[in-house]
């Protein structure tokens, strides 16, 4: 064997030896951690409502209240949802607020809660289960056509304030938000 050889033979044993050592070779050990509790995620409940249950919910409390109607396959209703969940936040004790999905229900259990987790939303959170949804649309108003989204604003005696059917502006529903808390305090 000439020298050449050799010294390429030499080369690569070490750089095989070396490789086979950071593969399968010894690592320092780290001591053991203890397991830190993990925070558990609030989990979201999406409630079943019918008509009566809407009916009910639209009945005076003595604020405003805002409900939007909404479903996870409408891109208008996605693209809101946040401004939903900063309004909310923003309001919190002067305005009541509630979501009506009208997803399957095969969906409260699934993508519903999946999509108010990822909104990080703790509006309260309903899915309308109904044979009849006109009755339900007639119910919160008569002028809504039964597209998505839709916002209704109720003062505090329980009449309409303000109705938006389709996608509605952040600044233009605060500025409904604001008359509805001030006509309550009229």
């Amino acid at each position: 064997m000439d020298r050449r050889t050799l010294a390429v033979t030499v080369f690569i044993g070490v750089v095989m030896t070396a490789a086979s050592y950071e593969a399968f070779g010894q690592r320092p050990r780290r001591p053991a951690q203890k397991p830190r509790p993990v925070a558990a995620k609030p989990s979201i409940t999406v409630t079943q409502i019918d008509i009566d249950g809407l009916a009910k919910l639209l009945k005076p409390r003595g604020k405003p209240l805002l409900i939007n109607f909404w479903a996870t396959w409408c891109d208008p209703c996605r693209e809101e949802f946040p401004d939903l969940v900063r309004l909310y936040s923003e309001y919190a004790g002067r305005l009541d607020m509630i979501t009506v999905s009208l997803d399957d229900l095969a969906d409260i259990d699934t993508f519903v809660p999946k999509f108010l987790s990822e909104m990080r939303s703790e509006i309260p959170a309903y899915l309308l289960r109904t044979p009849d949804e006109s009755a339900a649309i007639k119910l919160v108003s008569p002028n809504w056509a039964g597209n998505l989204p839709m916002t209704v604003i109720y003062r505090a005696d329980g009449s309409v304030s303000y109705e938006r059917n389709g996608k509605f502006k952040y600044d233009v529903l605060k500025a409904e938000i604001d008359k509805a808390i001030a006509d309550r305090a009229e």
